[in-house]
Protein backbone atom coordinates (compact mmCIF):
# COMPACT_ATOMS: atom_id res chain seq x y z
CA UNK A 1 0.00 0.00 0.00
CA UNK A 2 0.98 3.33 -0.33
CA UNK A 3 2.55 5.57 2.24
CA UNK A 4 3.04 9.24 2.24
CA UNK A 5 5.42 10.66 5.30
CA UNK A 6 4.94 14.15 6.28
CA UNK A 7 8.22 15.91 7.93
CA UNK A 8 7.23 19.48 9.29
CA UNK A 9 9.49 22.06 8.92
CA UNK A 10 8.44 23.77 12.46
CA UNK A 11 5.91 21.61 13.38
CA UNK A 12 3.26 18.69 13.42
CA UNK A 13 -0.32 18.75 14.61
CA UNK A 14 -3.67 17.56 13.94
CA UNK A 15 -4.71 20.30 11.71
CA UNK A 16 -1.92 19.67 9.45
CA UNK A 17 -3.13 15.82 9.21
CA UNK A 18 -6.73 16.90 8.27
CA UNK A 19 -5.99 18.91 5.26
CA UNK A 20 -3.27 16.35 4.22
CA UNK A 21 -5.83 13.71 4.11
CA UNK A 22 -8.41 16.00 2.92
CA UNK A 23 -6.03 16.81 0.02
CA UNK A 24 -5.02 12.91 -0.38
CA UNK A 25 -8.85 12.17 -0.56
CA UNK A 26 -10.11 14.79 -3.20
CA UNK A 27 -7.50 13.36 -5.59
CA UNK A 28 -9.01 9.94 -4.98
CA UNK A 29 -6.11 9.00 -2.62
CA UNK A 30 -8.28 7.91 0.24
CA UNK A 31 -6.45 7.83 3.27
CA UNK A 32 -6.95 4.59 5.86
CA UNK A 33 -4.78 4.73 8.82
CA UNK A 34 -1.91 7.26 10.11
CA UNK A 35 0.71 6.68 12.57
CA UNK A 36 3.15 9.37 14.55
CA UNK A 37 6.70 8.96 13.86
CA UNK A 38 7.79 11.50 16.19
CA UNK A 39 4.87 13.59 17.57
CA UNK A 40 5.08 17.38 16.11
CA UNK A 41 7.69 16.24 13.51
CA UNK A 42 6.67 13.47 11.82
CA UNK A 43 3.95 10.99 10.84
CA UNK A 44 2.68 8.64 8.10
CA UNK A 45 -0.59 8.03 6.35
CA UNK A 46 -1.58 5.11 4.75
CA UNK A 47 -3.70 5.19 1.65
CA UNK A 48 -5.20 4.03 -1.49
CA UNK A 49 -4.73 5.54 -4.56
CA UNK A 50 -2.22 6.40 -7.33
CA UNK A 51 1.62 7.69 -6.01
CA UNK A 52 1.38 10.63 -9.01
CA UNK A 53 -1.89 11.56 -7.87
CA UNK A 54 -1.02 11.71 -4.26
CA UNK A 55 2.40 14.18 -5.31
CA UNK A 56 0.44 16.71 -7.09
CA UNK A 57 -2.23 16.53 -4.46
CA UNK A 58 0.23 17.37 -1.34
CA UNK A 59 2.46 19.80 -4.09
CA UNK A 60 0.47 22.99 -2.56
CA UNK A 61 1.75 21.88 1.20
CA UNK A 62 5.62 21.43 0.29
CA UNK A 63 6.28 24.76 1.26
CA UNK A 64 5.90 23.82 5.48
CA UNK A 65 6.23 20.10 5.04
CA UNK A 66 8.84 17.68 2.94
CA UNK A 67 7.14 14.78 1.96
CA UNK A 68 7.83 11.66 1.17
CA UNK A 69 5.14 9.21 -1.19
CA UNK A 70 6.23 5.86 -1.97
CA UNK A 71 4.70 2.50 -1.76
CA UNK A 72 5.41 0.48 1.73
CA UNK A 73 6.77 -2.57 1.30
CA UNK A 74 11.39 -2.12 0.97
CA UNK A 75 11.40 1.36 3.09
CA UNK A 76 14.39 0.10 4.92
CA UNK A 77 17.12 0.22 2.34
CA UNK A 78 20.05 -1.89 2.39
CA UNK A 79 22.45 0.31 0.08
CA UNK A 80 23.26 3.99 0.88
CA UNK A 81 24.79 6.09 -2.13
CA UNK A 82 25.71 9.56 -1.37
CA UNK A 83 27.22 12.61 -2.53
CA UNK A 84 29.61 14.43 -0.26
CA UNK A 85 30.14 18.09 -0.60
CA UNK A 86 26.41 19.85 0.05
CA UNK A 87 24.98 16.77 0.76
CA UNK A 88 27.43 15.03 3.41
CA UNK A 89 29.35 17.87 4.16
CA UNK A 90 28.09 21.67 4.99
CA UNK A 91 30.60 23.25 2.39
CA UNK A 92 31.98 22.68 -1.52
CA UNK A 93 35.35 21.58 -0.49
CA UNK A 94 37.11 23.29 -3.89
CA UNK A 95 35.53 26.37 -2.77
CA UNK A 96 37.21 26.31 0.20
CA UNK A 97 40.57 25.70 -1.23
CA UNK A 98 39.96 28.44 -3.60
CA UNK A 99 39.40 30.63 -0.41
CA UNK A 100 43.39 29.81 1.33
CA UNK A 101 44.09 30.39 -2.18
CA UNK A 102 42.59 34.21 -2.87
CA UNK A 103 40.60 32.76 -5.44
CA UNK A 104 37.11 32.21 -4.06
CA UNK A 105 34.67 34.15 -5.48
CA UNK A 106 36.03 32.91 -9.47
CA UNK A 107 36.09 29.12 -8.75
CA UNK A 108 32.44 29.87 -6.48
CA UNK A 109 31.03 31.24 -9.42
CA UNK A 110 32.04 28.03 -11.83
CA UNK A 111 31.18 26.06 -9.13
CA UNK A 112 27.27 27.01 -8.92
CA UNK A 113 27.37 27.21 -12.71
CA UNK A 114 28.47 23.26 -13.13
CA UNK A 115 25.76 22.41 -9.90
CA UNK A 116 22.91 24.16 -12.27
CA UNK A 117 23.99 21.72 -14.87
CA UNK A 118 25.06 24.77 -16.84
CA UNK A 119 28.19 23.41 -17.38
CA UNK A 120 29.59 20.19 -18.20
CA UNK A 121 31.53 18.73 -14.87
CA UNK A 122 34.65 17.37 -15.79
CA UNK A 123 35.60 20.54 -17.81
CA UNK A 124 34.74 22.56 -15.28
CA UNK A 125 36.45 20.33 -12.68
CA UNK A 126 39.77 20.33 -14.74
CA UNK A 127 39.27 24.22 -14.81
CA UNK A 128 38.72 25.44 -11.22
CA UNK A 129 42.06 22.82 -9.91
CA UNK A 130 43.88 24.23 -12.80
CA UNK A 131 43.55 27.19 -10.97
CA UNK A 132 44.57 25.70 -7.92
CA UNK A 133 48.56 25.14 -9.35
CA UNK A 134 51.29 25.91 -6.73
CA UNK A 135 48.81 25.69 -3.56
CA UNK A 136 50.81 24.19 -0.55
CA UNK A 137 49.47 20.91 -0.09
CA UNK A 138 49.52 21.53 3.52
CA UNK A 139 46.51 24.05 2.89
CA UNK A 140 44.80 20.95 2.08
CA UNK A 141 44.79 19.54 5.66
CA UNK A 142 44.37 22.64 7.32
CA UNK A 143 40.70 23.18 4.83
CA UNK A 144 39.65 19.84 6.02
CA UNK A 145 40.71 20.65 9.71
CA UNK A 146 39.31 24.19 9.80
CA UNK A 147 36.44 24.28 7.54
CA UNK A 148 34.94 20.47 6.78
CA UNK A 149 32.06 19.73 9.07
CA UNK A 150 29.32 16.76 8.94
CA UNK A 151 25.96 18.35 7.53
CA UNK A 152 23.25 17.99 10.51
CA UNK A 153 22.09 14.12 10.64
CA UNK A 154 24.90 12.72 8.60
CA UNK A 155 26.00 10.30 11.10
CA UNK A 156 22.71 9.91 12.58
CA UNK A 157 21.95 8.71 9.14
CA UNK A 158 24.66 6.66 8.18
CA UNK A 159 25.55 4.68 11.09
CA UNK A 160 21.51 4.27 11.77
CA UNK A 161 21.47 2.69 8.42
CA UNK A 162 24.93 0.59 8.56
CA UNK A 163 23.26 -0.64 11.87
CA UNK A 164 20.66 -2.76 10.42
CA UNK A 165 23.56 -4.08 7.73
CA UNK A 166 22.85 -1.51 4.43
CA UNK A 167 25.82 -0.82 2.80
CA UNK A 168 26.96 2.98 2.57
CA UNK A 169 29.07 4.41 -0.60
CA UNK A 170 30.41 8.04 -0.45
CA UNK A 171 31.10 8.93 -3.75
CA UNK A 172 32.18 12.70 -4.64
CA UNK A 173 32.88 14.45 -7.65
CA UNK A 174 35.56 16.06 -4.79
CA UNK A 175 39.13 14.66 -3.89
CA UNK A 176 39.98 11.68 -1.74
CA UNK A 177 41.94 14.16 0.53
CA UNK A 178 38.39 15.44 1.91
CA UNK A 179 36.46 11.78 1.58
CA UNK A 180 38.56 9.40 3.24
CA UNK A 181 38.45 11.09 6.62
CA UNK A 182 34.74 12.06 6.05
CA UNK A 183 33.95 8.98 5.20
CA UNK A 184 35.96 7.18 8.69
CA UNK A 185 34.32 9.80 10.27
CA UNK A 186 30.80 9.43 9.07
CA UNK A 187 30.99 5.82 9.02
CA UNK A 188 31.16 4.82 5.24
CA UNK A 189 32.11 1.57 3.28
CA UNK A 190 33.47 2.44 0.41
CA UNK A 191 34.52 5.71 -1.11
CA UNK A 192 34.95 7.37 -4.78
CA UNK A 193 36.33 10.68 -5.54
CA UNK A 194 39.21 12.08 -7.40
CA UNK A 195 42.95 12.24 -6.71
CA UNK A 196 44.87 15.57 -6.73
CA UNK A 197 48.17 15.75 -8.51
CA UNK A 198 51.02 16.62 -5.83
CA UNK A 199 54.39 17.23 -6.84
CA UNK A 200 56.86 18.13 -4.34
CA UNK A 201 55.04 19.12 -2.02
CA UNK A 202 52.87 21.46 -4.36
CA UNK A 203 49.40 20.95 -6.20
CA UNK A 204 50.35 20.50 -9.56
CA UNK A 205 47.07 22.19 -11.24
CA UNK A 206 45.77 18.58 -12.35
CA UNK A 207 44.01 15.42 -11.29
CA UNK A 208 45.87 12.08 -10.76
CA UNK A 209 43.20 9.63 -12.53
CA UNK A 210 40.30 9.25 -14.04
CA UNK A 211 37.46 12.08 -13.43
CA UNK A 212 34.73 10.90 -10.81
CA UNK A 213 31.44 12.25 -12.59
CA UNK A 214 27.66 12.35 -12.90
CA UNK A 215 28.36 8.78 -15.10
CA UNK A 216 30.46 7.16 -12.51
CA UNK A 217 28.53 8.10 -9.58
CA UNK A 218 25.46 5.85 -11.53
CA UNK A 219 27.80 3.15 -12.56
CA UNK A 220 29.19 3.21 -8.61
CA UNK A 221 25.35 2.85 -7.60
CA UNK A 222 24.41 0.04 -10.26
CA UNK A 223 27.84 -2.40 -9.25
CA UNK A 224 27.51 -2.30 -5.44
CA UNK A 225 23.84 -3.53 -5.83
CA UNK A 226 24.86 -5.25 -8.26
CA UNK A 227 27.98 -6.71 -6.26
CA UNK A 228 25.99 -7.35 -3.27
CA UNK A 229 22.95 -8.72 -4.96
CA UNK A 230 20.74 -5.73 -3.62
CA UNK A 231 17.56 -4.81 -5.58
CA UNK A 232 17.66 -1.26 -6.80
CA UNK A 233 13.85 -0.75 -4.96
CA UNK A 234 16.50 -1.27 -1.72
CA UNK A 235 18.82 1.38 -2.60
CA UNK A 236 18.91 5.10 -1.50
CA UNK A 237 20.46 7.26 -3.30
CA UNK A 238 21.29 11.45 -2.19
CA UNK A 239 22.68 14.37 -3.81
CA UNK A 240 22.50 18.48 -4.40
CA UNK A 241 23.78 18.98 -7.89
CA UNK A 242 23.09 18.23 -11.19
CA UNK A 243 26.00 15.84 -11.73
CA UNK A 244 24.01 13.74 -9.20
CA UNK A 245 21.28 13.48 -11.21
CA UNK A 246 21.85 10.29 -13.23
CA UNK A 247 22.59 8.32 -9.92
CA UNK A 248 19.29 9.48 -8.51
CA UNK A 249 17.38 8.71 -11.53
CA UNK A 250 18.88 5.11 -11.59
CA UNK A 251 17.46 4.78 -7.73
CA UNK A 252 13.91 6.31 -8.92
CA UNK A 253 13.70 4.26 -11.47
CA UNK A 254 14.35 0.80 -10.12
CA UNK A 255 11.86 1.48 -7.70
CA UNK A 256 14.56 3.27 -4.99
CA UNK A 257 14.39 6.11 -3.27
CA UNK A 258 16.27 9.17 -4.88
CA UNK A 259 16.91 12.39 -2.89
CA UNK A 260 17.35 15.97 -3.95
CA UNK A 261 18.73 17.06 -0.45
CA UNK A 262 18.11 21.22 -0.61
CA UNK A 263 18.57 20.01 -4.36
CA UNK A 264 19.23 22.27 -7.34
CA UNK A 265 15.89 22.36 -9.49
CA UNK A 266 17.37 19.98 -12.35
CA UNK A 267 17.51 17.34 -9.55
CA UNK A 268 14.42 18.13 -7.59
CA UNK A 269 13.00 17.18 -10.60
CA UNK A 270 14.25 13.62 -11.47
CA UNK A 271 14.12 12.81 -7.48
CA UNK A 272 10.95 10.88 -5.72
CA UNK A 273 11.72 12.71 -2.71
CA UNK A 274 13.32 16.33 -2.21
CA UNK A 275 14.42 17.47 1.54
CA UNK A 276 13.98 21.20 1.27
CA UNK A 277 13.21 22.31 5.42
CA UNK A 278 15.07 19.39 7.42
CA UNK A 279 18.48 17.41 7.71
CA UNK A 280 19.66 14.29 6.40
CA UNK A 281 17.41 13.04 9.30
CA UNK A 282 14.51 13.14 7.00
CA UNK A 283 15.80 10.22 5.45
CA UNK A 284 15.57 8.20 8.03
CA UNK A 285 12.09 9.27 8.84
CA UNK A 286 11.21 8.51 5.13
CA UNK A 287 12.34 5.35 5.73
CA UNK A 288 9.84 4.43 8.92
CA UNK A 289 12.46 4.84 11.32
CA UNK A 290 11.75 6.45 14.76
CA UNK A 291 13.80 8.60 16.84
CA UNK A 292 14.33 5.81 19.19
CA UNK A 293 15.61 3.50 16.68
CA UNK A 294 18.10 5.77 15.60
CA UNK A 295 22.02 5.51 16.41
CA UNK A 296 23.93 7.41 18.98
Amino acid sequence: MPICTLIAADSLESGNFSEAKDRLAEAGCMPKAFDWLAEGKAADILFEGDLSDARSALAVIEDRFDIAIQHEGNRRKMLLVSDMDSTMITVECIDELADYAGIKPEIAAITERAMAGELDFAEALKARVALLAGLDEDVVAQCLRERVQPMPGADILVRTMTGWGAHAVLVSGGFTSFTGPVADRLGFHEVHANVLEIKDGRLTGALAADIVDASTKQAVLQSAAEMRGIDLATTLAVGDGANDLPMIAAAVSGGGLGVGYHPRPQLAQAANFSVRHNDLTALLFAQGVKPSEWAE
